[in-house]
Formats: C-alpha cells, sequence, structure tokens
C-alpha cells in the first residue's frame, strides 16, 4: 500500500486525581500553553505501548487504569495531518518527575478552560468531561485558528 501523504500519530492522556487533571505547561514545542502529557507513537509499538510508555517518560506515573476516548483527527493549513488517541487515567503509582518538555501542574477541572490552550484542546476537554462515550473529532486548523470542527462526522458549534 502506497500512502499519498505523511501523517503524525500521537497519544494524549489527561490523568485525574480526585477533582483535578495534570497538565504540562509546555515550553519545548514553537506553541507555549498548556496540554496534556503525550507524544508520538514509536514504529511497532501498539497505542497502549505508547501511552503507557508516554506517560511513564514525561510524568513518572505508571498507569494501572486507563480508557481510550477518542480519536482526534487535526488538519493544518490544509496539508500536515496529525491523529491522535485521546485517553483518560484515573489508575496510577510512582513518583512525578521533572519533565523537559513543560511543568506538570494540577489543576482544578473547573479551572482547566480558562488556561492558555488551543482551542481544539477545549473542545475535547469539554467533551471528556461531558460525555462518557467514545468520539471522533476532527479539528481543521489554518495556523494556529481552529476554522472547522466536526464531531461524529457531524459540524460541531458550541
Amino acid at each position: 500500500m502506497k500512502r499519498t501523504e505523511e501523517v503524525e500519530l500521537t497519544v494524549l492522556c489527561l490523568i485525574q486525581k480526585e477533582n483535578k487533571y495534570l497538565l504540562q505547561n509546555r515550553v519545548k514545542s514553537d506553541w507555549r500553553g498548556f496540554t496534556m502529557p503525550g507524544g508520538h507513537i514509536e514504529a511497532g509499538e501498539s497505542i497502549v505501548d505508547a501511552v503507557v510508555r508516554e506517560m511513564k517518560e514525561e510524568t513518572g506515573l505508571t498507569l494501572t487504569s486507563y480508557q481510550f476516548r477518542g480519536i482526534v483527527t487535526f488538519l493544518y493549513n490544509d496539508n500536515e495531518a496529525e491523529y491522535m488517541c485521546l485517553y483518560t487515567a484515573s489508575g496510577f503509582y510512582g513518583e512525578m518527575i521533572p519533565c523537559n518538555e513543560g511543568e506538570l501542574k494540577w489543576v482544578k477541572k473547573e479551572e482547566v478552560l480558562s488556561l492558555n490552550l488551543w482551542e481544539g484542546d477545549k473542545v475535547f476537554l469539554r467533551l471528556l468531561g461531558e460525555r462518557d462515550a467514545f468520539f471522533s473529532l476532527k479539528l481543521v486548523y489554518e495556523g494556529e485558528k481552529l476554522v472547522r470542527t466536526l464531531l461524529d462526522g457531524q459540524e460541531y458549534h458550541e
């Protein structure tokens, strides 16, 4: 099978403890602001392997209870694509470690949407809080501006 375009395959995980989410204030990338810990799926690695490895590498925490909650398709400037597997986790053990990609911070759930976040991240963070069902989200960006959102194949407006 021949590919017509290159795509990125990534995982993100929203780790929850009591009434708080573990977020990362990014400093490593061009975009600075809050997001969830995560990263790329490596060659030969399953999605589950990737989320467990990335959480251990970026947070020091070993996941024990986690759920695949959604797939997010990002399209940037009509030609760059990323498929992100979105997880939540409520069970883990270990001690948090410093992360060279950004400062880890436990944030109260009700404060999350007031942080400096990508517009699309706000959409899927809301969905994670409102829905238990698996979802498919497509986010279309022009530069850093979110121009189209589809939820389960339908236009989505908040």
